[in-house]
């Protein structure tokens, strides 16, 4: 989990803010049920009247409303109201006064409107009761009225206010939302982008061994769907979980400042929605866990299913491939159609539990409205803000359910963000200047193993590839050709030994001039989107056209290039699907040749190539590059008859090392492959 909050680390203050938009959005919001209550206590029920002191009063209410007054209450009672013909009129007092003398008067004006309406009044109310000084209100409303004051006028004027007040809240917390919305989905798309790049630019530097560890498919998901949870799961976390406390907190005050006595109630329905979250996370949670899997395995049987679909229809497999695809794709669907109806169950669950709360909200607080204990509008605030209160506790539920799946999604993120490549520069690489070496390799004493591996692949391998000539490399399926070749550029790192070019071990150099010097061309010819010249430029960026045609016409490419509509123009599919399987080879080898390198390898590169293709091609190669070292790895022994020097491999350890002619005299195991592939007379004439 710490991964997830780690995300946010760099966006502290733009959090900080958004907390203190909310605490401005919670205040505004929380005040709307109070002004919902004045509206109904006050603007309705007293007709606008919201302090005990009449305005104006005849005389006779004059003396009425001194009957339960003490000798202190009637003689500042007397100074406050002064004659206007037939009626008393108050004098100009402001707010500060008015709720002073609100706290004076409730008690005895609010006995003396209850005589009035056959109530009584218990011996234990406090005088800040809100109910007694509704009662109080009420009598100054009533005497407004018999001393001829236009109650609609002070109704309406009160009732704009409190009006205007509410859209003026409505107004901010509308500015605020907007704010907090946009400031929590930046912040969200600022994660996402921001660990697509870092967990990209990792994966770049990673060698062969990480790239095999983690997967492709799961790379991919990890790149994609987790990074997309996480940032979905921080987005929610600053517009809900910072939310909730402060609507939580808000509510909750203004709750015990309503005094409906009934906070037992709220408490009974947080328990209740607590456990029914606690069941729903038990059940839920275990399932949670696995999605990240499947959705990898998912990947994983789709990315397999299209890289071979040609192979799966030339064998009739359609149907077997389909139903792997299926069983990958229904248990997704059958852990997602569970976590989905667990989730969404929760839903009618808490309105159940809402709806409950309300009505038994309504039948406790009808009782004390009934027994004069209690408002409408308290009971309207009391019932708002316990829903405020419930919600709060509902979005931290739903963020406790929904943190764990973007923890694991972060945890998946940073396992390859924190992952380093076991192929990296060493302290003081440095770099290697083409001027100062002659390109020649050198392998002396190498050894190499898989990681996790019982055995070595290579073992003891030694030899020296010199300028201007060609180093072979043949042997069986897996003897560890490729992997040879793959220790030079470092894809991977010598067990034991040391791997040298132009006399420097490869890796004391750094990796990006190392690979500056090599022209590599892979066993399998992979092109990229774009045209042809654009693929070819890929081995030197600000290649001249002319030197991209000279490449094209080395690696034997320039004719079926040219008989191209748009020639070098002419788009090349993703991976290279519309040109065949020899075409790729030769654009790659291309790709190579323009980078003019001191080292060309080519890891079985000729395969693909017709035998004449094959020998124009090698014949170019050396006229135009004969002074880089050139390895090449082969599987038919026509490729590298004329090689000036082969390497036989067998079981990871060198068999024979010498010229064609000098190999089928002392290897057996080159003489047997030599003689599976070629005809006496062709062995003879060589």
């Amino acid at each position: 989990m710490k991964n997830l909050f780690k995300t946010l680390l760099p966006y502290k203050m733009t959090a900080l803010l958004v907390l203190l938009l909310m605490a401005g959005q919670a205040f505004c919001e929380m005040n709307l049920p109070m002004y919902t209550q004045n509206i109904i206590d006050v603007g309705i029920l007293n007709h606008g009247v919201e302090h005990v002191l009449p305005e104006a009063l005849t005389m006779d209410d004059m003396a009425d409303a001194e009957r339960y007054m003490s000798d202190e209450q009637k003689a500042e009672w007397e100074t406050l109201y002064s004659p206007s013909g037939d009626v008393m009129r108050r004098k100009e007092l402001n707010d500060e006064e008015l709720d002073r003398y609100d706290e004076l008067f409730t008690a005895p004006l609010a006995r003396v409107y209850a005589d009035s309406i056959g109530e009584s009044i218990g011996a234990g109310q406090s005088e800040n009761d809100r109910n007694l000084r509704s009662l109080a209100a009420a009598y100054a409303a009533k005497c407004d009225e018999e001393a001829g004051l236009d109650m609609l006028a002070i109704q309406n004027r009160y009732m704009y206010r409190c009006g205007g007040m509410m859209l003026l809240m409505s107004l901010i917390v509308l500015v605020f939302t907007t704010g907090i919305a946009f400031l929590a989905a930046r912040v969200g798309a600022s994660i996402g982008k921001e660990l697509r790049s870092e967990l990209f630019r990792n994966v770049m530097s990673f060698s062969n061994a990480e790239i095999n560890r983690f997967q492709t498919s799961s790379l991919i998901t990890r790149a994609t769907n987790d990074i997309q949870q996480v940032q979905m799961t921080t987005t929610m976390m600053l517009r809900m979980m910072l939310f909730a406390p402060c609507i939580c907190t808000w509510s909750i005050i203004k709750v015990w400042q309503t005094h409906a006595h009934m906070n037992f109630v709220i408490v009974t329905g947080v328990i209740a929605i607590l456990l029914m979250v606690l069941l729903l996370f038990v059940v839920a949670m275990p399932k949670f866990r696995i999605m990240q899997t499947l959705v990898d395995a998912l990947n994983a049987v789709s990315r397999e299913i299209l890289t071979g679909i040609k192979v799966i229809r030339a064998f009739g497999r359609e149907a077997t491939e389909e139903e792997r695809f299926d069983k990958a794709n229904n248990d997704l669907y059958r852990n997602q159609l569970f976590v989905n109806r667990t989730m969404i169950s929760m839903t009618p669950m808490l309105m159940i539990i809402m709806y409950g709360l309300s009505i038994w909200i309504t039948w406790v607080a009808a009782g004390r409205i009934d027994a004069g204990q209690l408002q409408v509008g308290t009971m309207t605030a009391f019932i708002a803000y316990s829903m405020e209160i419930v919600f709060s506790f509902l979005m931290i539920a739903s963020m406790a359910i929904f943190l764990p799946r973007a923890g694991i999604a972060a945890d998946r993120i940073f396992e390859v963000i924190d992952t380093e490549s076991s192929v990296r520069d060493m302290d003081g690489a440095a770099a290697l200047d083409p001027d100062e070496h002659d390109g020649t390799v050198r392998f002396e004493n190498v050894s190499f193993r898989y990681p996790d591996a019982e055995e070595n692949v290579l073992s003891d391998i030694s030899f020296e590839a010199k300028p201007g000539q060609t180093t072979a490399i043949i042997g069986s399926t897996g003897c560890g050709k490729t992997t040879l070749i793959s220790l030079i550029p470092r894809f991977f790192d010598v067990t034991a030994g040391r791997v040298t070019l132009g006399g420097r071990d490869v890796r004391e150099l750094s990796l990006s001039s190392l690979r500056d010097a090599i022209g590599y061309v892979p066993q399998k010819g992979i092109l990229f989107s774009g045209t042809i010249a654009e693929n070819i430029r890929w081995g030197k960026e600000d290649a001249t056209d002319e030197e991209v045609r000279l490449a094209a016409e080395i690696a034997q490419a320039a004719e079926f290039i040219e008989e191209k509509p748009e020639g070098y123009d002419n788009e090349i599919s993703q991976g290279g699907a519309n040109v065949s399987g020899g075409q790729k080879q030769r654009l790659a080898i291309a790709r190579a040749v323009i980078k003019q390198p001191r080292v060309m390898i080519f890891d079985d590169s000729f395969s693909a190539l017709d035998m004449k293709t094959d020998v124009a091609l090698r014949k170019a190669l050396s006229g135009r590059i004969s002074d880089a070292v050139r390895i090449i790895v082969a599987q038919r022994v026509g490729t590298i008859l004329n090689a000036e020097q082969i390497i036989v491999l067998d079981e990871g350890r060198i068999a024979g090392k010498g010229t064609h002619s000098e190999l089928m005299k002392t290897c057996s195991v080159y003489r047997e492959i030599a003689m599976s592939q070629l005809s006496e007379r062709e062995l003879e004439a060589v």
